[in-house]
Order: C-alpha cells, then structure tokens, then sequence
C-alpha cells in the first residue's frame, strides 16, 4: 500500500478552473472519501491522481515517487467506474483476467489470481457465467475483482454505488470497506451520497467549487462543521440567522429572532468579535421536545409530522423560522396543532458559524 499525496493541484478546462489549488494527504491503507456536489472538482481530483488528467499545475506522489506525468497503467492503481465497464460479450472470469491479459501474466498465473480475488469480493464458483446473468451487485463485484486482480496499492472508485438500488447499496459498502482493508489497499472513493461517506469513511474531503471547504474524520465534520455549507451538505440541519453578542471560551453567545441562544465555535482558527453576523447550525436530532429543563429553550408549534418507525419527523414554526426536528425511539407521538412546545438544545450541540 502507498500513501498518495496531490500537492497544489490546479486543473483549467478552457475558462473553468475545475481544480484550485487543492492539496490532500491519503495515508497508507485509509479509505479516503472526496465529497462534495455535482461539479465540486471531486471526480476531476481523483481522475488526476488516476492518471486519466494531467495537473495545469501541482504535483501527485504515490509514497515517495512523483506520479503526475505517469501514464495510469505504471501508477499501480486500479479506478472502479459508476457504469462498471465490463465487457458483455465476456463471462466474469474473462473480464477479471482482461488487466492480466494485457500485461502477458503468464496462463497458470492469472487463473490463479483470477479465482482468489473472486473469492475475496465472494463471487467463487461464478467465473464462467455470462455478465447479463447477473444482478446489479455481482457486477459491481466484477468490476472490483477486475480492479483487485493486477494487485494494486492504490484502488480508486468513482461512485460505484448510484446504480444499485437501496437495499444493495447498504451491502456494497460494507463489502467495499472490507475489501480495502483486507486486501491492504489505500482507497480513494467519490461520492456526492453524505450517508456513504459518513458510514464507512476513515476521513473525508469536502470539496466546494474546486477547493477543500473542510477535512477530517466523518464525526469531526458531522459534529464540528466549519462552515454553512459543510454543515448543509453533510446531513441536514436548520441554519438560524443571528448577530453575535459575547464570547467565553469556546461558546459564543448569539442574539436570534428568538432572543440569545448559545454555541459553540466549531472552526478553531475563527475569532469571530462582537456585532458580527453569524450562522448557527442545528441539527434536527440535537432540538429535544418538551424537555423539563435544558438549554436554549424556544417555543413553537407543531405543523408536520412524519412517523418512521424508530424516529419521528416534525416540522416545528419557531421564531427562528420553521425547523427540523427528529426524535428518536420515541415513545410519544404528537400530533401538529395549535398547541406550544418547548424546544431545547445543549450548548454543545449548537455550531456557530460564520455568515
């Protein structure tokens, strides 16, 4: 396994500038998460690192070696693609030898290497089916099996998942994250799904307009969002509009159309001063409904209500304007109405962010 590194990485499509200086660090056997919306730069960092662009500017090292004018096929890495791109009119032990093929592994060898890494994405004893005789999730398989075949450090994966329904996209996961660890590999996986990410990231990268907006482990982001559009984008939230009034430490305390409510400041370098405009993010699950006590409390009214079995959904009209509030295992369920309840949420629930 080899540690990757990009380095200032820019990357100019004509006037667009996809990339804007991005620099990432991936250690040796983490599976590293790019994040981020539809035309972020995360698919066009990871073809760089693949090989499939060259850098305008920057530099991508696997371990020591610098790879950025390296062809894709001298990187030892492998790239999973979101169509599959396996060969139809090939059985599944033809795709996965194709790499091998290519390469003049010697016969013996690549039956050999062919059968260990179907047994390793658990498709043993399926080598000479057909490809349209499989499920969505053999084929994905497939296409990871041919991946893993050439033995390389580096596997790479462009949103294998959007194509599987929900049931099955659940159980990939899982065995993608199993595949990298036990087979020793660094991975470096793309996705705009926030659930994916949060549910089988060592860390992540979320990319906005071609720059990192914010880096770390999945529960770093989720619970310390840097910024507004972080705390949007990973999970949902209610973003409240306010003006700071004082800071103690950590905590700041904001004045809202609902009065003073306090938070934490998430972002360390950020020294926000009195007067300045500021954002709080508040998770749906860290509002608690009709606490006896707590911090923060605010009045509202019930206007929706969504049951879901192990949680439910309301949409509560607050001062602060409508916000979402999840409750989880609950053993009450409310009706919407006329009728006030209190919401509170914990200081150290409540990120304040910039505006």
């Amino acid at each position: 396994m080899d540690a990757i590194r990009a380095e200032s990485i820019v990357k100019q499509f004509g006037q667009v500038r996809a990339l804007d200086g991005v620099s990432v660090e991936v250690a040796a056997g983490e599976l590293f998460f790019l994040l981020g919306a539809s035309g972020c730069g995360k698919t066009t960092l990871l073809r760089c690192i693949a090989g499939l662009e060259t850098p305008t500017s920057g530099a991508i090292f696997f371990g020591e070696r610098d790879v950025t004018k390296l062809p894709p096929h001298k990187r030892e890495a492998a790239m999973v693609f979101q169509s599959y791109a396996l060969w139809p009119h090939l059985n599944v032990e033809r795709n996965v030898a194709f790499g091998l093929e290519e390469r003049k592994v010697d016969k013996a060898e690549i039956k050999k290497r062919v059968g260990e890494a179907l047994e390793l994405v658990h498709l043993a004893g399926m080598g000479d089916r057909g490809i349209d005789q499989l499920s969505g999730g053999q084929q994905q398989r497939v296409a990871l099996a041919r991946a893993l075949v050439v033995r390389p450090k580096c596997l790479l994966l462009d949103e294998p998942l959007s194509n599987l329904d929900a049931k099955l996209r659940i159980e990939m996961r899982r065995e993608i994250r199993r595949i990298v660890k036990e087979g020793g590999l660094t991975g470096i996986y793309v996705t705009h799904d926030q659930e994916e990410a949060l549910s089988m990231a060592d860390r992540m990268a979320v990319l906005n307009k071609g720059q990192i907006e914010q880096l770390g482990t999945a529960e770093e982001v989720y619970r310390n969002p840097h910024t507004a559009f972080v705390s949007g984008f990973i999970g949902e939230t209610n973003l409240v509009k306010g003006k700071l009034l004082e800071v103690r430490g950590e905590f700041a305390m904001v004045e809202t159309a609902a009065g003073p409510l306090v938070g934490r400041i998430t972002r360390p370098e950020w020294v926000p001063e009195a007067g300045e405009d500021v954002v709080l993010s508040i998770r749906p699950e860290a509002w608690r409904v009709e606490a006896q006590s707590g911090e923060n409390a605010v009045t509202g009214k019930i206007t929706e209500r969504s049951y879901l079995g192990q949680r439910i959904q309301y949409v509560v009209k607050m001062p602060i304007g409508q916000q979402q509030v999840v409750e989880l295992n609950p053993h009450l369920v409310r009706d919407p109405g006329e009728t006030p309840v209190r919401l509170t949420a914990r200081h150290i629930d409540v990120a304040v962010l910039q505006a």
